[in-house]
């Protein structure tokens, strides 16, 4: 039997994230960046986004489903998992960038798509600001690992993550980003040492 390998991730500081963001003036790709980034969900997710998944009175993206991408038609599934079907609160400055952005839609309904475009689409502006802004590359899904490392630095529980991702439970959340987390043993050992 062979030695199961390691699941490495990659991710962007969030210092290193601004500096890619701020140098992206094209509205809907900024916005899909910063979408991607503060809620953490799927690429799928995000482009299968409508305008009634928006609630913005009350700060919150419903997830309900994802866009794929087979036979050269775009179809609407389900998310990947069941609870994939979650709200996400939004940040109240990304709430006000969603706002404006949809208000430039032409004739927008509730069943508008807010993002037509194609993953392909974002490959380029991805690889180019990375390289403008001097940060490592990595891959668009890697703005959710990013997302994720945001949340644990300010610590943020696993369960409110994993939640918040859509995971079916804790262990996929500890699985994937449990080497994250700070070592917790020094701080443990000094709680005792005080008793």
């Amino acid at each position: 039997m062979g030695k199961a390998r390691s699941k490495s991730i990659t991710f962007w500081t969030h210092t290193q994230y601004c500096d890619f963001i701020g140098l992206i003036e094209n509205p809907t790709t900024h916005i899909i960046f910063q979408v991607l980034y503060y809620t953490g969900i799927r690429l799928g997710e995000l482009l299968a986004l409508t305008a009634a998944d928006m609630d913005f009175e009350n700060g919150i993206l419903h997830i309900t489903k994802s866009l794929q991408r087979m036979e050269r038609k775009d179809i609407v599934t389900p998310p990947k998992t069941e609870k994939g079907i979650r709200d996400i609160t939004l940040p109240s400055f990304l709430v006000k960038e969603l706002a404006n952005y949809v208000a430039m839609i032409y004739d927008c309904s509730g069943e508008t798509r807010l993002f037509e475009v194609s993953k392909q689409a974002l490959y380029y502006p991805m690889k180019k600001y990375a390289a403008l802004a001097g940060v490592p590359r990595i891959r668009i899904h890697d703005l959710r690992h990013s997302h994720v490392a945001l949340l644990i630095e300010k610590g943020v529980s696993p369960l409110a993550i994993a939640d918040r991702l859509g995971h079916d439970n804790i262990t996929v959340t500890l699985g994937t980003y449990g080497h994250l987390y700070p070592n917790k043993q020094k701080e443990i050992a000094d709680l005792l040492d005080a008793l």
